[in-house]
């Protein structure tokens, strides 16, 4: 059986342990690899790499770094669909959604390239009498992240690139689940010219994630996961003195006013909810009908989700693929079975599905529930599968309510062809991210990613501004070059005169 390894100074690097994760085709279910996990001093080797690469590419010229980037850029182009198709066969998403992913990621290895713009100090000169003070940014040293299953590929993009491109080295922890298109992506960096050390992976689990949170060499770690996650990542790497940015659940709203075009808005509504089988933090996983739209806009969904083509990532016909895993997929499928319990309405009920030829993988369809209680698990919990729930509301007023409630800030859209309720939205709207007439808004790469509330922990979004700002640090820098004639003793507090 094939075995995924780590990455440690530029070349694979046989696992240890004996401790070994499997990796799944979601598609058939079948184990089709097996990833090592690190241990503690496997960690500790790719630090010390890592901390070695530093002294010398932190010090490197943006020139040499942006060349890098570039040549990077262009193999990933030339190799995305083959990333695509790692991704497709272990996440199980659809072909072209894996492309986009890939697509995406790449959008930030783009904003890295021109690292030099973005790095640009400031001066400002004769403060005081021949005095200049400048401002620069210099990177940490020795940054980590730790990434999620659902884009393997993306990411880990909105992380290494940014950072190396400041002059850190990079230590990354991918998912368990879905390993090989991380690998890939440091075998790309290298055969760029990448410096060895500069980005090193490590396969793992709680073993592999602890001692980077707690590894005294690591200055910053960035995660995308799950809210408990998210918290605890935040609570122990700042335990051992670490930046840290950390993205967690989302419960993401999408409103629609009585004056939307209902077409487009079930149009987006199942796009939104079911692409990647729902398994992404900014799918739309609430329905927010406002006034007496309800039943109109709930029966446009209906008859959009009954002909959604369910199958195998690799086949072209397919719109949705399989969930992650066989436990994945049944947990989802128990918000399904329990919202009737608790009061919802199951339009369409996607549990029990099967493919022809495929009766192993994890799939599930995909449901639908209207009337959905608040007090009901379906709307308080990130299910993150392909659960769709609708709400009812009778007023604007209560829509915004019900959505700042939340505990979650991570997305939200609204549905309308008012300007100004959509500029009152996006005002008094308590989320990250907002859409206008777009239901996943999810930055482009020159602005940063990242929520409110419950979906961030930490003061930083990821990429853009923020991702540079959080992978380096600032200095201040005060000089007096005084002339010959300059001198004498002056005891008094310097003035600015």
């Amino acid at each position: 059986m094939n075995t995924i390894t780590h990455w440690i100074d530029g070349k694979p690097v046989e696992g240890t342990s004996g401790r070994f994760g499997p990796v799944y085709n979601p598609a058939t279910g079948a184990q089709e690899k097996q990833v090592a996990f690190a241990t503690v001093d496997e960690v500790d080797a790719a630090v010390a790499s890592s901390k070695a690469a530093f002294e010398s590419w932190g010090e490197s010229s943006l020139a040499k770094r942006t060349a890098i980037l570039f040549k990077y850029r262009e193999l990933l182009d030339a190799h995305r669909d083959e990333i695509a198709e790692l991704i497709t066969a272990e996440h199980g998403k659809v072909h072209s959604d894996a492309f986009g992913e890939v697509a995406r990621g790449m959008e930030i290895v783009e904003l890295a390239c021109g690292i030099a713009v973005q790095l640009k100090g400031e001066l400002s000169t004769q403060v005081s009498t021949r005095v200049d003070v400048a401002s620069i940014r210099q990177p940490l040293g020795v940054v980590a992240g730790i990434t999620p299953f659902n884009f393997p590929a993306m990411v880990p993009m909105w992380m290494f690139p940014l950072a190396i491109a400041c002059g850190n080295t990079f230590v990354l922890k991918p998912s368990e689940k879905d390993p090989s298109a991380s690998f890939k992506l440091a075998e790309l960096a290298s055969e760029a010219g990448l410096p060895d050390g500069v980005l090193n992976i490590v396969q793992g689990d709680k073993v592999a994630v602890d001692a980077i949170l707690e590894h005294p060499d690591i200055e910053a770690v960035s995660f995308v996961g799950s809210t408990p996650i998210a918290k605890y990542i935040q609570l122990k790497a700042v335990e051992h003195g670490k930046r840290v940015q950390a993205l967690g659940g989302a419960k993401n709203h999408m409103l629609v006013l009585p004056d939307a075009d209902l077409e487009l808005a079930a149009d987006q509504a199942i796009n939104a909810a079911y692409g990647s089988a729902g398994e992404r933090c900014m799918a739309v996983s609430v329905v927010v009908a406002v006034g007496d739209i309800g039943d109109e806009l709930v029966g446009k969904i209906t008859e959009r989700a009954k002909n959604l083509r369910i199958g195998p990532g690799n086949d072209p016909a397919s719109e949705m693929g399989p969930l992650i895993t066989r436990e994945h997929r049944d947990k989802v499928a128990s918000y399904v079975s329990s919202a009737a319990e608790q009061g919802a309405e199951v339009v369409v009920d996607g549990t029990g599905y099967s493919v022809e030829g495929h009766e192993n993988g994890f799939f599930l369809g995909v449901s639908l529930l209207d009337r959905v209680p608040l007090t009901a698990d379906a709307y308080r919990d990130e299910i993150f599968g392909p659960v769709l729930a609708v709400v009812r509301a009778e007023t604007y007023e209560d829509a915004i309510k019900l959505i700042n409630d939340s505990r979650w800030g991570n997305g939200t859209a609204i549905f309308t062809r008012d300007g100004g309720a959509a500029r009152r939205f996006q005002l008094e709207v308590k989320a990250g991210m907002v859409g206008v007439n777009v239901p996943i808004p999810v930055p482009v790469g020159y602005h940063s990613f990242g929520g409110w509330k419950d979906s961030l922990f930490g003061d930083l979004h990821i990429y853009g501004n923020d991702g540079i700002a959080f992978y380096t640090q600032g200095k201040v820098i005060t000089t007096r070059w005084p002339d010959p004639s300059d001198g004498g003793i002056n005891l008094g507090f310097p003035s600015n005169s």
